[in-house]
């Protein structure tokens, strides 16, 4: 017997219906879709598994078994009771009627009906969009149909309220929840690490703005800044602040007033007694009666009187009186310096006292002459220099220019200041250093210094010739005539007697070379008197050497 092949593919014996009976029902169509008198319900009825009802006069057909088998795996149901979804009055559709059926789909077809609605409390139904069958359009009027009696599954379990709202077949607009596993809820773990990072964040945020505060505006609190510890003071002594240290003490600085004049120069202590050694023309407002205070570098002060002055080798000797615990400076040797060595200069420039400055020996006998403010020359010095790049000033006049040993090697006295001038103090100009000081030679300022000390008053060597200053050939010239119309060459003098004449031009003085007159007079001062000198005589175009022992004259 052929079998009815439903639409989802099942095949189902029916053994209980003859062939002419499919015929009846409307056969097959050439879509192969029924098409006759039968309900969707009678259709329907064969995918279900349920008896169709009799093809002939509307009988129903006989059972060929005793139940029927519940739809979708439910109890088994008597026979005698009507089948899910049927009624007396027929067979009730499965699904609602298609309002919006239009071509080329046509009316519903025998296809499977959709599936029931299972709802997450167990209950199973019709979807609510296609209640029961019969309602289609031109389909009979169901007949009543029995409620279903499914019982819930044992084991359901109260949903959460969000599952019955859910329905996948229910009318569109509702809200859409995601089916599957609930959202997992955070782990602490890693909320404790995000956590974490937020802080070190903040913190590291945080640490460099105070940083970078910090760093532009110092401490929040009270600044304190680093310092080196305390230290040992003391020095090297031949380095410059040793040299300082031990050289200080035996400084003094002079104010001078009288006369309608005052003056400020420094000066060096010579002895235990209280000499002290100085310029003349520091000292020469007070004149006799002037007064002369003495400062020292701790800041005690004493009245000093003048011991003796010397014009022509600008020296004065002061002492002070009363005064315990003075410090004598230790005397160098002049012939023993050479170019290059380094030189401390110590004195009072523009009356700023205890001022050190440092430099080298630049030069040696150099010739200089100082002063000649009077017009005379009564005030004229004539000094065979040490030269020194060590700055001098205004004030420092009289101070004692030290060597490596803080040893008194020369007695500062002038400066060759910018604008040409030159002498003590830079002539009556107040210009600065410009490196180029000059210092008178302790070695002659000793021989100075002790003379007016023992005598009040110092010696000058002299050859006994008066000089035409006015020469401007190269060397010394010998005047024709001396003063008040006398001879030029003082008779039975030592120029005399080594037969010097007058007019002969002397160049050079133990071989070292003269250009004028004034150096001649320097490098004679420069010895002593009774010391045998060479002097080189041009006579007639012709050079003669002539041996001269020096003579003495008193000084002013």
């Amino acid at each position: 017997m052929p079998a009815a092949v439903a639409p989802d593919g099942d095949a189902h014996i029916r053994a209980d219906v003859p062939a002419a009976a499919a015929h009846r029902t409307g056969g097959v169509g050439q879509d192969g879709i029924g098409r006759g008198p039968q309900s969707p319900a009678a259709r329907n009825g064969i995918a279900r598994g349920a008896h169709a009802p009799a093809a002939q006069d509307d009988a129903p057909a006989p059972v060929a078994q005793d139940h029927v088998p519940a739809p979708f795996g439910g109890a088994p149901t008597p026979a005698g009771d009507p089948a899910v979804g049927q009624s007396g009055e027929g067979v009730r559709p499965l699904h609602e009627p298609d309002e919006y059926r239009t071509p080329p789909y046509g009316g519903p077809g025998p296809w499977a009906p959709a599936p029931p609605v299972q709802h997450p409390n167990g209950a199973v139904g019709p979807s609510p969009q296609y209640p029961a069958a019969g309602d289609y359009p031109g389909s009979p009027a169901p007949a009543p149909a029995a409620p279903a009696r499914l019982p819930a599954p044992p084991h359901a379990a109260p949903v959460p309220e969000q599952w019955r709202q859910y329905d996948p077949w229910g009318a569109p607009g509702g809200t859409l929840i995601r089916t599957g596993e609930p959202p997992k809820k955070k782990s602490r773990r890693g909320m404790a690490f995000a956590g974490a990072l937020a802080f070190a964040l903040l913190a590291g945020v945080l640490g460099g703005g105070v940083g970078a505060y910090l760093e532009r505006n110092g401490a929040i609190t009270t600044v304190e800044l680093p310092q080196a510890g305390p230290e040992g003071t003391d020095r090297a002594p031949d380095s410059i602040a040793g040299i300082a240290a031990s050289a200080l003490p035996g400084v003094v600085t002079l104010h001078v007033s009288g006369g309608g004049e005052q003056g400020t120069g420094t000066g060096f202590v010579l002895d235990a007694q209280g000499h002290i050694l100085t310029n003349n023309h520091v000292v020469s407002p007070a004149g006799r009666s002037g007064d002369i205070s003495v400062t020292f570098s701790g800041g005690e002060t004493a009245r000093a009187t003048l011991v003796g002055k010397d014009s022509g080798y600008d020296l004065a000797v002061v002492k002070v009186k009363g005064v315990s615990g003075l410090k004598p400076l230790p005397l160098g040797n002049s012939d023993n310096v050479r170019v290059g060595d380094p030189v401390v200069a110590i004195g009072a420039p523009f009356d700023l006292q205890n001022t050190v400055t440092a430099g080298i020996i630049s030069a040696k006998e150099r010739p200089i002459t100082a002063g000649g403010e009077k017009g005379d020359g009564s005030d004229v010095s004539y000094v065979d220099a040490l030269q020194t790049d060590a700055p001098i000033n205004p004030g420092n006049s009289g101070g004692p220019l030290v060597d490596s040993r803080a040893r008194v090697i020369g007695i500062n006295s002038a400066i060759r200041a910018a604008d040409g001038g030159s002498g003590p103090d830079a002539g009556s100009g107040q210009a600065g250093s410009i490196g180029l000081g000059f210092a008178i030679p302790i070695n002659q300022g000793k021989r100075v210094a002790e003379e007016l000390i023992n005598t009040g008053k110092a010696t000058h060597p002299v050859i006994g010739v008066s000089l035409d200053m006015q020469y401007s050939g190269d060397g010394a010239r010998v005047g024709e005539k001396g003063k008040d119309g006398a001879s030029s060459v003082t008779a039975g003098g030592p120029a005399a007697k080594a037969g010097i004449r007058p007019g002969d031009v002397i160049t050079k003085v133990d071989g070292q070379r003269v250009h004028n007159g004034e150096e001649l007079i320097v490098k004679i001062r420069a010895h002593r008197p009774g010391d045998r000198l060479e002097l080189t005589v041009l006579r007639d175009g012709k050079e003669q050497t002539r041996a001269v022992t020096l003579g003495s004259s008193t000084g002013t």
